[in-house]
């Protein structure tokens, strides 16, 4: 029988796998010359898929990897780190049931979330 604690464990390791894996792929891209932008959870309220200190990377030709959301949260968060790879300006984004975009952005289920893209120099 597995104990709770160790599916804790698991669950716990593969959080920070899959957020440490989207910093090295950061790295990376930005070791090969890509201009690269990274976007993290800072909050979440409700319903929200991914937790706080989730990370999606973005170059910019819109090459992907990691999650902050999913469905079409992910889209505008794409199209804001592009403005931010092009205009070195850091944004913090807010998609929520309040917003008027919540519908668009596919949060319809209750949640809100807040994210910070900036971009990152190699």
């Amino acid at each position: 029988m597995v104990k709770p604690e160790s599916v804790n464990i698991v669950i716990e390791q593969h959080k920070l796998s899959a957020t440490c894996d989207a910093l090295i792929v950061a790295e990376e891209w930005g070791l090969e010359g890509r201009k690269v932008a990274l976007a993290t959870v800072l909050e979440t309220w409700g319903s929200s898929p991914r937790p706080v200190g989730s990370h999606l990377v973005i170059d910019d030709k819109g090459n992907f990897e990691g999650s902050v959301s999913g469905g079409c949260v992910e889209g505008s968060v794409i199209t804001e780190a592009l403005d931010v790879i092009a205009d070195g300006q850091s944004r913090l984004l807010e998609f929520g049931v309040a917003d008027e975009t919540a519908w668009e952005v596919g949060l319809s289920c209750g949640g809100s979330i807040r994210i910070f893209v900036e971009k990152i120099v190699s």
